[in-house]
C-alpha cells in the first residue's frame, strides 16, 4: 500500500517580489500569486487527493484553500509546516542583511532557526501524517525550505540545492520500506 505525499510551495508574495526573507512572517500572497493557485488548482482538480494539510501561514494556507475548493477536500493547518524562522533577517533583502553584518551574516547569532530543527519539525509532521492516512494521497502546502528540508531528509539522494517555484509539486511515495521522488519542483502549471 503506497502512501503519496505531493509538497506545494505557497504562491507568490510581495516580499518574494522584492527578495525579502519571510520566515515566519505572516505576509499574504499577491494577484500574482492567487493567479499562481488557480493554475495549480486547474492541474490538480482531475488527479485523487484525500487530504490537504497546510502551514497556518496566510501565504499558504490561502493557497491551500483555493487548491481545497477545486478539490473539494478539507483543510488541517500544522504549525510544524511553517517555514524556516529566519529571525532577525526577516523583512531584509540580501544587500540589507549584508550592510547590516557584513559578508558573513549567515554564521552570526540573529535568533535564526537552525536546518535539522527545521528538517525534524517537517519529518515528525510526515512519519504522523503517513501513519494516519496510509495508503492515501495527501497534499501539502508548505515553503521552499521546509519543503527542501524535509524531502533531504526522507531521500538522502534528492538535490535540494535548487529554488523551489512558487506553487510547484514535489511528489513522493512510501511504499512501507522507503521514500522516493517522483515528481521535483515541477511548475508546469505555469507555463
Amino acid at each position: 500500500m503506497t502512501t503519496r505525499i505531493g509538497f506545494v510551495r505557497h504562491g507568490t508574495t510581495d516580499w518574494n517580489a522584492e527578495r525579502r526573507a519571510q520566515g515566519q512572517s505572516d505576509i499574504p500572497l499577491n494577484a500574482a500569486g492567487r493567479i499562481q493557485a488557480h493554475a495549480l488548482s486547474e492541474r490538480l482538480k482531475n488527479e485523487q487527493w484525500d487530504v490537504i494539510f497546510s502551514s497556518d501561514l496566510s501565504r499558504a494556507k490561502e493557497t491551500a484553500d483555493i487548491v481545497a475548493a477545486a478539490l473539494g477536500v478539507s483543510i488541517h493547518t500544522d504549525p510544524r509546516l511553517r517555514e524556516i524562522h529566519k529571525g532577525e533577517t526577516e523583512g531584509t533583502t540580501l544587500e540589507e542583511r549584508v550592510t547590516r553584518w557584513g559578508e558573513h551574516w549567515e554564521k552570526m547569532p540573529l535568533g535564526m532557526e537552525d536546518e535539522q530543527s527545521a528538517a525534524a519539525r517537517g519529518t515528525s509532521f510526515i512519519a504522523e501524517i503517513a501513519e494516519a492516512f496510509r495508503g492515501k494521497s495527501i497534499l501539502v502546502v508548505s515553503h521552499g525550505a521546509l519543503i527542501g528540508l524535509t524531502v533531504k531528509r526522507l531521500i538522502a539522494s534528492v538535490n535540494i540545492e535548487v529554488h523551489f517555484h512558487n506553487t510547484s509539486i514535489t511528489a513522493i511515495h512510501y511504499n512501507g520500506i522507503e521514500w522516493k521522488c517522483e515528481l521535483f519542483n515541477c511548475a508546469k502549471h505555469l507555463a
